[in-house]
């Protein structure tokens, strides 16, 4: 136990020490005029870089994989159902009833349609 606590103080002794030394060594940057002012593209250095993104193509993908995943694992039941017995059998079928009901959940919330 005295190990594990002196090794946890080290770690950390040394984990902080880097932390310090890494605030002491960082230069920081002044903003002068060269930097702040747009390289030979035109675009403003200062104004935000990320593009604006729909909602719906994050739905689709999230809607993909969710049933791509799903997917996978009913490709093996065909060839598994010589090998199943009937409990196996009836949590499969509950599987694919959960899936259909969340396919039928997505298409009345209108997720599945895009909007324009």
């Amino acid at each position: 136990m005295l190990l594990m606590c002196t090794m946890i103080i080290l770690f950390s002794f040394i984990s902080l020490l880097i932390l310090i030394l890494n605030f002491l060594i960082s230069s920081k940057l002044m903003k002068n005029r060269e930097k702040t002012s747009p390289f030979e593209c035109g675009f403003d250095p200062l104004s935000k870089s990320r593009m604006p993104f729909s909602i719906q193509f994050f739905l689709i993908s999230l809607i993909f994989l969710i049933f791509d995943i799903e997917i996978i694992l009913l490709l093996p039941l065909p060839y598994l159902f010589l090998y199943f017995n009937k409990m196996s059998l009836l949590m499969s079928f509950f599987f694919l009833i959960i899936l259909i009901l969340g396919l039928l959940i997505e298409y009345l919330e209108q997720s599945i349609d895009w909007k324009i």
